[in-house]
């Protein structure tokens, strides 16, 4: 009895023995979990934060800073003074700027056709412009001083910014318009819109045509009409002619040229109106032969 005793004693230590070491065990499992928790909350809440920074200097900053503005499609301008012209909006963040007002402000330069604006998050502001495309040269006097401007298709005037427009021989001067007190951004009389229209359509087909012209004269005639006078780049020879200006016309006015530079006489004057040629010369008037 005596050794079952023992036996019993030491199997109930034995248990109790393996209790204690099981929760002191589970203690240090669960500490250790905690632990783990704890690493793994603190890199998530680091994690945020540095996101929560990041989006902080990335888009929120730039968003209340100066918008940067990239100016596009320009030739003729400068992206500086593209830009300037948004001076008066006085926006000094990107959530100030105001599309439809730039639109507005760029639209009123004369030299400007058509443009775009498009505001990209955070600070990105992007300009694309079209300029015009010069079709003829004219002058308008202004306080006084005679200043050169370009015409578009549509008889839109605007200023002369590329002084080499003059020298290209492939954009005709257009002299005697009515626009002396005109400014840029302006169009010329409806009337001399046909005008443009065909020297546009000439432009389109062969631009040296107009190598061959130093000049074209508008003649106002009574009734609001008009006639022409074409003063060639090669002669002194002024050319007479209706209205109706095309590259049949222009190449007829350079046969009739060839032929009279062949005549002894001194020309001053070629008149093609009317179906028939005829020439005035130096000191006196008379026709010199019929078409």
């Amino acid at each position: 009895m005596s050794d079952i005793g023992l036996l019993l004693n030491d199997d109930l230590k034995f248990n109790v023995g393996d209790s204690v070491s099981s929760e002191i065990k589970l203690e240090k499992d669960t500490k250790g979990d905690r632990k783990i928790k704890i690493i793994i909350i603190t890199f998530i809440v680091l994690c945020i934060l540095l996101l929560g920074e990041l989006i902080v200097y990335k888009y929120m900053l730039p968003s209340f800073a100066s918008p940067r503005v990239t100016v596009s499609g320009q030739k003729v301008y400068t992206p500086e003074e593209i830009a300037a012209k948004l001076i008066p909006m006085n926006c000094s963040t990107w959530f100030d700027f105001d599309v439809d007002k730039a639109v507005s402000l760029i639209s009123s330069e004369p030299g400007i056709d058509r443009v775009t604006v498009e505001k990209k998050f955070p600070d990105k502001i992007y300009i694309d412009v079209v300029e015009r495309q010069p079709v003829a040269v004219t002058c308008v006097i202004e306080n006084g001083y005679s200043y050169p401007m370009q015409i578009d298709k549509n008889g839109v005037l605007f200023p002369l910014k590329d002084s080499s427009v003059l020298s290209s021989n492939v954009i005709p001067i257009i002299s005697g318009l009515p626009i002396e007190q005109m400014s840029g951004g302006m169009k010329i009389p409806s009337k001399y819109k046909t005008l443009i229209e065909q020297i546009s359509n000439i432009a389109a087909t062969n631009k040296s045509y107009f190598a061959s012209l130093a000049e074209i004269c508008v003649i106002p005639k009574e009734f609001g009409n008009y006639e022409l006078a074409l003063i060639p780049a090669q002669s002194k020879i002024r050319v007479l002619t209706d209205r109706s200006l095309n590259e049949d016309a222009l190449k007829y006015m350079m046969v009739v040229l060839d032929v009279v530079n062949l005549l002894d006489e001194e020309v001053t004057e070629v008149d093609l109106r009317y179906g028939s040629v005829s020439c005035k010369i130096k000191n006196q008037g008379g026709v010199i032969g019929d078409e």
